[in-house]
């Protein structure tokens, strides 16, 4: 049997009300976007607002409503693909359905080429105060964040932070009300500075030097930091290699998870697991078998017994 070619996906993301179906029907109506190949939209979240075909580019447009989650699954995505034999597949979500639901349905060649989260600058903080882990869940994995109807004294301040809070790469646009669109140019300086000879990680500051070591590990390599972390041993690592990390909330008391590194060092037979310590070590970048793949390892220097932080899970 032939392998199906790659499919590309277009994934557009958020509450209801949001402005999905007026951004999907702009980008549809878009002839440097919709070129005239056979296209397929798929509706899991039917709001006020309804597409009009007519006003499509090209009349190319296949589209199938979900309106149940259980009913999105890998054979009903294979199903419409050899029905409508799309060059390309857009997706409006349902913003109270998990990413990971339409993540675990798509066939293996179904390729996610963009994801988008839209949403209502208006509404967007308030959303997020009472719904944090869904709009987390939508924010975590999107290229852009399109913010529409946004008034001119917009609290980008507020915006940023939460948005930050969930992804650091994403790019965030807003448009205002008066048409004009204007991306989001706020500096993100990290909380400790990376050029100090050593760079000292506060307690409180753990979460986000552990995100942007893992996401960027490059620039760390060489450097000295130093930082507070409880150890972990295992049986199954060598002698003289433990891990060393905190437990980090992401978004809510549910996805509280132990965040480590893996650390060398002749005193690793010392420790303890659960042991508080103050770890001063250079960084390396190469491949570890707890990792599966290269990642960054602390190559130690000194090590401190310490007193649990304050705080003993760190956050963003």
């Amino acid at each position: 049997m032939n392998e199906r070619k790659e499919l590309p996906v277009y994934l557009f993301t958020g509450f209801l009300e949001a402005g999905k179906t007026k951004t999907l029907q702009e980008t549809l109506s878009d002839p440097d976007f919709n070129t005239g190949e056979p296209m397929l939209l798929i509706v899991c979240e039917e709001g006020v607002e309804e597409y009009d075909p007519t006003a499509f580019a090209h009349d190319n447009i296949a589209m199938e409503v979900i309106e149940d989650a259980e009913d999105l699954t890998p054979d009903l995505l294979s199903a419409l693909e050899n029905k409508y034999r799309p060059d390309r597949v857009l997706v409006e979500y349902n913003g109270v359905w998990l990413i990971d639901r339409l993540y675990q349905s798509l066939p293996e060649n179904w390729m996610v080429y963009q994801e988008i989260f839209v949403a209502d600058a208006n509404t967007f903080l308030a959303y997020n105060k009472n719904m944090r882990q869904l709009v987390f869940d939508k924010l975590q994995s999107c290229e852009t964040v399109l913010l529409n109807r946004a008034p001119s004294d917009v609290d980008m301040e507020a915006i940023h932070k939460v948005i930050r809070g969930a992804n650091r790469r994403c790019a965030i646009g807003y448009e205002y009300v008066t048409g004009e669109f204007a991306y989001d140019e706020i500096e993100d300086p990290l909380p400790f500075d990376i050029n100090a000879p050593i760079i000292e990680i506060a307690d409180d500051d753990y979460a986000f030097w552990y995100r942007d070591l893992t996401e960027d590990p490059q620039k760390y390599v060489g450097k000295t930091v130093r930082f507070k972390g409880i150890v972990a041993r295992d049986n199954q690592l060598p002698p003289r290699m433990f891990v060393i990390g905190r437990h980090i909330m992401t978004c809510c008391v549910d996805d509280i998870g132990y965040c480590g590194v893996v650390c060398k060092s002749m005193r690793a037979k010392t420790l303890n697991t659960k042991d508080w310590v103050i770890l001063t070590a250079t960084v390396s970048f190469e491949f570890n078998k707890v990792y599966g793949k290269p990642g960054p390892v602390l190559n130690d220097m000194e090590i401190e017994p310490a007193e649990p932080p304050k705080t003993l899970v760190a956050t963003f």
